[in-house]
């Protein structure tokens, strides 16, 4: 278009002709081919030919909420079952900063030197609320075992949901165990519920502790000393040795007030430096010699097998709450009722028991 200032009305004015503008985009960026979707059957193959490429693939799809996923991801998970159950599951957990991911960090190049096999570490972590991503970043904390050929580290960020997270978890063993990982450490954020939900999953669960914070048995939950198969104490090197030896035996001493655990197994409390690698063979002689223990008394494969049912009734109550929340007619009730309740106008338990009749009645007609 010609300039209107170039006209002979503007003497002594000459605009000249612009460039023509770039594409914005890179004329030498080739598109990426799109990746192929795997099969239920490839994944399979893959994750039991130890495929780790395949098997984070297929971790991915169990831990996506969209429904044409976890479909398919149920699937690979049923094949997989008779290629897994054949490791030893670690649960780790204790109070934030006690060192968790330095710990597993040399707790797993130890077992892969000295017993072999391969590692699988699937660490719980704390989600940011805004982002709804991980905040500690574990496998930063990992630098040895993050770039070891047998080891495979998948953090999974709790989102909130911690129930939901646990089961998918679950379903990750059996994934890692079938792709031949007979060794699985489960890290919990440390805070909250998450004790209990991988107590559910593992065989065996340490619980790292620190010394010379003040009263060592402060805000240490009883449920959670009564998980523990063992207690360990960190950070037991130079000044701070004599206070971890101290707090080693005021532990001991907690533990004697406790119910025997139902394994008959007797908790043993270690001390040990993660820092300096210190008392780490010990560990492990601890919890290969529980591993002996249950299995020679049938407690192991009666707590996999009580295991096996919790998390098939925890699926089931998972499964109907969201069928609740997500039905139509119960969706556009909710708001009504709740402000009905606040008003003072119905009681909780009427509401509740309107929107569950409405519920069922809705299942019935749909039957």
């Amino acid at each position: 278009m010609e300039h209107p200032e170039n006209n002979e009305a503007y003497k002594g004015l000459v605009v000249n002709e612009g460039v023509e503008h770039p594409s914005s985009v890179n004329p030498y960026l080739k598109k990426k081919p799109r990746k192929r979707v795997l099969s239920v059957a490839e994944y399979v193959e893959g994750i039991v030919k130890g495929d780790v490429t395949v098997l984070s693939q297929a971790v991915t799809l169990v831990e996506s909420v969209r429904l044409e996923h976890q479909a398919v991801a149920q699937e690979v998970i049923e094949r997989c079952l008779p290629y897994s159950g054949n490791s030893i599951r670690v649960g780790i957990s204790g109070v934030p900063g006690a060192g968790k991911s330095t710990s597993i960090d040399v707790f797993g190049l130890h077992v892969l030197e000295q017993y072999g096999g391969k590692l699988a570490v699937l660490a719980i972590d704390p989600s940011s609320e805004r982002s709804k991503g991980s905040i500690l970043g574990d496998k930063t904390r990992m630098e040895k075992l993050s770039v070891h050929p047998k080891s495979f580290i998948r953090p999974s960020p709790s989102a909130g949901s911690l129930g939901g997270v646990a089961r998918k978890t679950r379903e990750t063993i059996v994934l890692c165990e079938a792709a031949g990982f007979d060794k699985i450490f489960v890290e919990t954020v440390g805070v909250g519920q998450s004790e209990t939900a991988v107590h559910s999953m593992v065989d065996f669960f340490l619980l790292i502790q620190l010394a010379g914070t003040g009263d060592e048995l402060q805000g240490i939950k009883r449920g959670i000393m009564e998980m523990a198969d063992g207690i360990v104490i960190n950070k037991a090197d130079g000044d701070n040795l004599e206070p971890a030896k101290l707090a080693a035996t005021q532990f001991r001493n907690a533990l004697h007030l406790f119910p025997a655990p139902e394994s008959g197994w007797t908790p043993e409390v270690l001390t040990y430096s993660g820092f300096y690698n210190r008392g780490v063979k010990e560990i492990w002689d601890m919890i290969y010699r529980y591993i002996d223990f249950v299995k020679g008394n049938g407690y192991f494969e009666y707590r996999r097998n009580e295991q096996s049912k919790y998390w098939m009734y925890e699926t089931i109550n998972e499964h109907l709450r969201d069928s609740f929340y997500h039905n139509p007619r119960i969706e556009a009730m909710l708001e009504g009722k709740e402000r009905q309740v606040l008003a003072g106008n119905l009681s909780s338990f009427v509401a509740a028991k309107d929107l569950l009749d409405t519920y069922f009645a809705e299942i019935t007609k749909q039957g």
